[in-house]
């Protein structure tokens, strides 16, 4: 699934089509991308309109259309933004196409597991004004991420990471490698953190979430191969920093993977008399 950094790419895919006249919209009225919207709705507001900007947000965009048009867009698992040219044909599954002179900005989907949203206003919508604090902004600091880990603190770090209400645009792979850089093993509670710890903690993820953007977020680039990002998966895949075989299990359902060298458990704390 695009995470914060992916998401960031996609988005940009579209800009050139911003300041641009959308002269047509193509969509898939009948797919479940599109539930809960009023695709007659949307499409009228769209057309003979102007794409006036674009934003990211953890793993939601928006994009304002006109004075009065919102378009928000969600990857789910498969989904993807595209230019093409003016004259593209439509392929299979490619659910909305926005249609300009020069371009035709593509949403494609093929799981359907994405989501598109359209609200008729002229201020923003509401599920995107109440998105909590992105990671790297100042309103996430570590009073934040300390509260989190006080009122989150029976869950498993590595599930608590994946809390989009708490941690906007980290998924499966960010978590792995946030844990892996600050030494953490995925199964640690959050309340069993020390204060050093969650300060490391808060370090890694915007060291990370930085990092992503200027490497996956600007060309898809890789990031450095000194993190855990390009060997994780690799069949017999070994820590880059001691060499040792990774260890693979499900943690909150999702496929986790870490040193069991590098991130040990945390030590059981001695019960009060």
């Amino acid at each position: 699934m695009p995470e914060l950094a992916e998401v960031e790419f996609f988005r940009k895919q579209w800009n050139l089509g911003l300041q641009r006249k959308i002269l047509q919209v193509d969509l898939h009225a009948e797919k479940r991308v599109f539930r809960g919207v009023s695709v007659n709705l949307a499409r009228k507001r769209m057309i003979g309109q102007t794409l006036l900007s674009s934003h990211a947000h953890g793993k939601q965009m928006l994009f304002r259309v006109g004075p009065r048009g919102w378009l928000g867009i969600h990857l789910g698992m498969t989904g993807k933004l595209t230019t093409q040219p003016g004259r593209y044909l439509a392929r299979a599954h490619d659910h909305l196409i926005l249609r300009t002179a020069d371009h035709s900005l593509v949403f494609s989907d093929p799981r359907l597991f994405g989501r598109i949203r359209f609200h008729d206003s002229r201020n923003p919508p509401d599920w995107w004004s109440q998105l909590p604090p992105a990671i790297l902004s100042p309103a996430f600091d570590g009073q934040r991420l300390r509260d989190i880990c006080l009122r989150y603190r029976k869950t498993p770090i590595k599930s608590l990471l994946l809390r989009q209400e708490c941690f906007p645009g980290i998924g499966n792979w960010m978590a792995d490698e946030i844990l892996w850089q600050t030494r953490l093993h995925p199964k640690a509670l959050g309340g069993a953190l020390s204060p050093l710890q969650i300060q490391n903690l808060y370090f890694s993820i915007r060291k990370i979430g930085r990092e992503a953007m200027r490497s996956i977020g600007k060309d898809w680039s890789d990031p450095p191969r000194s993190w855990l990002f390009l060997h994780r998966w690799k069949p017999g895949g070994t820590c880059p920093r001691c060499h040792r075989c990774l260890a693979r299990d499900s943690v909150g359902g999702r496929t986790t993977s870490w040193c069991a060298a590098c991130q040990p458990p945390l030590p059981r704390r001695a019960k009060s008399a």
